[in-house]
């Protein structure tokens, strides 16, 4: 018998376009560790967003940010919750911001992405008080953000370390 709780996400992901941006192209509909697959969906996109010009990425990355605030409020009010674990277009923009800052290189690219994921699962302060203070899909967005933000500041601490030696 079908969960009718991935019936809705279902009907949420493949019913519209912000919804099926707020579930990552069917990635989040994953049974297990939706933003993980969220994650990794957004990885070919990564690559192809770091071949941009900066002046073409930053604006793009901002837009796909303020976009991503109404994607994923309109997304959860469908689903009736706060936050549901299958709407990843949150985790995705983060995982791009993450890699805005390090080589295009699969070795940079997973450490990106295992830092931002790590720092998103366990959350961390103020992560966890951005989660829970903002609502919505600003707060939906944030907490991802602050995630993104802690994996940048460690590899960028890798990168001067690896560049000293």
């Amino acid at each position: 018998m079908m969960n009718p709780d991935c019936l809705t996400a279902r009907q949420i992901a493949f019913g519209s376009l912000s919804g099926f941006l707020a579930y990552g192209f069917g990635s989040g509909l994953a049974p297990r560790a939706p933003g993980t697959m969220g994650t990794l969906a957004a990885v070919p996109l990564a690559v192809a967003l770091k071949l941009l010009p900066a002046v073409v990425f930053w604006p793009l990355l901002i837009a796909l940010f303020v976009a991503g605030v109404w994607i994923c409020d309109v997304a959860s009010r469908h689903a009736g919750e706060h936050d549901p674990g299958g709407i990843v277009w949150d985790e995705m923009v983060a995982y791009w911001l993450a890699t805005a800052f390090v080589p295009l290189s699969w070795t940079w690219l997973l450490a990106a992405f295992v830092l931002f994921r790590l720092f998103d699962i366990f959350k961390p302060w103020p992560i966890g008080w951005v989660e829970k203070r903002f609502g919505g899909g600003l707060g939906i967005m944030l907490d991802d953000i602050v995630a993104a933000l802690y994996a940048i500041v460690i590899l960028q601490a890798a990168g001067i370390l690896l560049h000293s030696m």
